[in-house]
């Protein structure tokens, strides 16, 4: 049985929208100061040249795929396990869970660290690169995954404090952390003032270092006795079943991130065969997509402890309520932004570079790209939702159809030498299907008995 105070929660019985509402603002305001991080990059970049925009190209899908698995993907897995042993009023268990995940966090970013430093060669030579377009991606990989395993721990003490239902210390901490990346990577990137002018080491600079100071502030933060979940080096003792209550859920999770960032890769392996230029100009329409991520990360971190404690109380019919009142609305949301997109293609581009060849390509990303994120939207946020209610495989297999509809369209486009505008339609085409897919997953997945 339900105990009077978790029947009582708002989360379970008050009004939906009000209070993803409430939930999402938080995470919504950090997200958007890092995507605008994004841009501020692919500004200082784009003016360093168009080899450096194409080699940045092969090294951001890398690097999202860093923050959607710690944040997205293995961060759902911890918020769940700390809200979980709250919600059993067993505090000691979720001081527990946070130096457990912070163990799992820190090894994950040291494999990628190791994987990025030994083998970025020949990654990037796999995804197209070649000459000064892979020297310039090297030049960036190899500083700014020096700071991965920063990256790693921020976001999984982040979901560590969000698992407690505060939304409040990881966005300020996540902000500051923006802010430093911006100063750091213009200083010593594009030699503001007394600093050298380091080209791509130096933008990444800013995402060693800053992620490196921010991973000091959430360990204080954690270790300060402030936040309802404690952060303790002595007295824990490491359990197998702490590693595994994170590890199910988060571990499921992974496949989507995996598929996803396989999909981009995919795609840009298959951009780079049609020349820098048009490398380049999917470079920046790629990254404006990321910007799109945000939002529904925003909401979906919303939906996940909403869906989580509904379906936890055997309410099945709020917790899919919960699911399709947030997915429908990054929906609209996303399709909005991506019409103000294809219709401000040229002008977005030109805040990027000035390579006539460089902006056609962006312009075909963004007109056939824009109108197609809504169905993005729908998806990811589907995604989310899944994860509260701990029904991971409508999501994956939503992710395997995007995956493979690039995979089987680029080899027939390659085989019959199609246009270049062609590549850019099968971008569009993955996401209507993914959109699609995730939507009938949801009417299909049984989420569990409804509560007499």
């Amino acid at each position: 049985m339900n105990s009077p105070t978790a029947a009582a929660h708002p989360l379970l019985n008050g009004p939906i929208a009000p209070i993803l509402f409430r939930l999402t603002l938080p995470n919504l305001a950090a997200m958007l100061v890092s995507a605008a991080v994004t841009l501020a990059e692919t500004s200082y970049i784009g003016s360093l040249g168009t080899q450096a925009l194409a080699g940045m190209a092969l090294v951001f899908p890398m690097l999202m795929l860093q923050g959607m698995l710690s944040a997205g993907a293995m961060g759902g897995g911890v918020s769940s396990a700390v809200s979980r042993a709250l919600g059993a009023n067993d505090p000691a268990r979720a001081n527990a869970m946070a130096l457990h995940a912070g163990i799992i966090g820190g090894v994950a970013g040291l494999i990628f660290m190791i994987i990025f430093q030994w083998f970025g060669t020949p990654i990037y030579r796999l995804m197209g690169g070649t000459g000064a377009t892979l020297s310039e991606a090297l030049s960036y990989s190899n500083v700014a995954f020096l700071g991965v395993i920063s990256i790693w721990l921020n976001n999984t003490f982040a979901s560590v404090i969000r698992g407690t239902g505060n939304m409040k210390v990881p966005s300020a901490t996540l902000i500051a952390i923006a802010a430093m990346q911006v100063l750091i990577g213009g200083c010593f990137g594009l030699g503001w003032g007394p600093f050298p002018k380091l080209g791509m080491a130096g933008v990444a600079m800013g995402v060693a270092l800053a992620n490196t100071l921010g991973t000091a502030a959430f360990i204080w933060a954690l270790m300060s006795g402030r936040l309802r979940v404690k952060l303790s080096l002595k007295a824990v003792r490491l359990q197998r079943t702490l590693f595994v209550d994170i590890l199910k859920v988060g571990g499921a999770s992974v496949l989507g991130p995996v598929q996803s960032m396989s999909t981009i890769l995919l795609l840009t392996a298959l951009m780079s065969r049609l020349g820098t230029e048009v490398l380049a100009g999917y470079g920046i329409g790629i990254r404006l997509e990321f910007l799109m991520i945000p939002i529904t990360f925003a909401i979906g971190v919303a939906c996940v402890p909403m869906v989580g404690m509904a379906v936890g109380a055997g309410r099945i019919e709020r917790a899919r309520r919960v699911a399709w009142m947030g997915s429908i609305a990054s929906a609209v949301i996303l399709g909005l932004l991506g019409i103000i997109v294809a219709l401000a293609s040229d002008t977005l581009a030109r805040l990027f570079t000035n390579d006539p060849a460089v902006l056609a390509a962006a312009h075909l990303y963004f007109v056939w790209a824009g109108p197609c994120y809504a169905m993005f939207g729908l998806a990811h946020c589907l995604y989310f939702a899944s994860q509260g209610a701990g029904k991971m495989w409508g999501p994956i297999l939503a992710g395997t159809a995007r995956l493979s509809v690039v995979a089987i369209g680029g080899w027939l486009m390659i085989a019959n030498a199609a246009p270049t505008w062609a590549f850019f339609a099968l971008l569009s085409a993955s996401m209507i299907t993914y959109g699609i897919a995730a939507g009938i997953g949801m009417k299909m997945t049984r989420w569990g008995p409804k509560k007499r």
